[in-house]
């Protein structure tokens, strides 16, 4: 008799402990795949160093889940509740929690973009950087200290950034702003140094790029960059003078108001190229891998 018991007892305890896995699966799978209660396209936040019950937990406080517990199960069945990374989502209507957690593992963050533009000095490169709403400002006021700041400290911040639009999700500071673009300099100029033309004036990368920055200040005209830099090499050939107004303007600085007089062009600053041979101390703008390229392929 108290075997029948036992045994009924067993048998029922199997049938609803099965019965309510069951309906756990059940549950779990229509968590997994009902989409989230969005009324509108928003972004959402996943602060550093964030947990997944902590990410869990701001997605019911902002009622886009029902079950915090179910989305972290969920992520842990995924094998993703260690890999959500930092950074702003896009959501949009229609994301269910599977959805969101490949999101967060993916790291697909909102990305903001900030484009440094051909011809542009240190001066407004740095200017354009410290308006900019969302890089977070780390560099210094004293713009002679910023190469400090980046550990570049024996060279001249002139011509060192490439001109492009660089994209960057929310939390960059402005020293990563600005070394991504040095190493990307760094790159294609590289590349560019290892294909140039052969007996060009230029000893060094660095001289092609003081050379492309001249290029790029001479004109806007792409088609025109190869002619000018050719003229430019050809009387670096003859040890001649190179004659270009946007270096007595770089020389001027602040000081230049828009019109080079003729005693501008015998002030002798080391960039007055009507005075000196050769080229110039350092670029005088951020030349465009363009003007680098015509400088090396004149």
């Amino acid at each position: 008799m108290v075997f029948k018991i036992v045994r009924r007892v067993i048998v029922f305890g199997a049938i609803a402990g099965l019965s309510a896995f069951l309906y756990f699966g059940y549950l779990f799978n229509e968590f997994q795949n009902q989409p989230i209660s969005l009324q509108q396209d928003s972004v959402f936040e996943i602060k550093k160093g964030s947990s997944i019950r902590k990410v869990a937990q701001q997605l019911a406080d902002l009622k886009l889940i029902d079950d915090p517990v179910m989305f972290i199960a969920l992520a842990k069945l995924e094998g993703k509740e260690s890999s959500v990374k930092a950074g702003e989502y896009q959501l949009v209507e229609g994301q269910t929690p599977l959805d969101l957690i490949q999101l967060f593992a993916q790291g697909d963050s909102v990305l903001y973009s900030l484009t440094i533009v051909e011809g542009w000095n240190f001066r407004q490169l740095l200017a354009a950087i410290r308006s900019d709403p969302v890089l977070i400002q780390t560099l210094p006021e004293d713009p002679s200290q910023v190469m400090d700041h980046l550990e570049l400290a024996d060279e001249h911040p002139e011509g060192r950034f490439l001109p492009d639009t660089y994209h960057f999700p929310r939390g960059t500071t402005d020293k990563d702003f600005l070394l991504r673009a040095y190493r990307t300099m760094q790159k294609r100029l590289g590349e560019e140094w290892a294909t140039r033309a052969e007996n060009l004036p230029l000893k060094t990368p660095y001289e092609a790029l003081i050379l492309a920055s001249i290029v790029e200040k001479e004109t806007g005209a792409a088609f025109e960059r190869p002619l000018i830099a050719g003229v430019f090499i050809e009387r670096l050939n003859r040890g001649m003078k190179l004659q270009t107004d946007p270096t007595i303007i770089y020389g001027l600085g602040e000081t230049f108001d828009g019109d080079i007089r003729y005693r501008d062009l015998r002030k002798d600053t080391p960039y007055n190229t009507y005075l000196h041979k050769g080229l110039t101390p350092t670029p005088i703008a951020m030349p465009g891998i363009d003007a680098i390229r015509a400088a090396l392929h004149p």
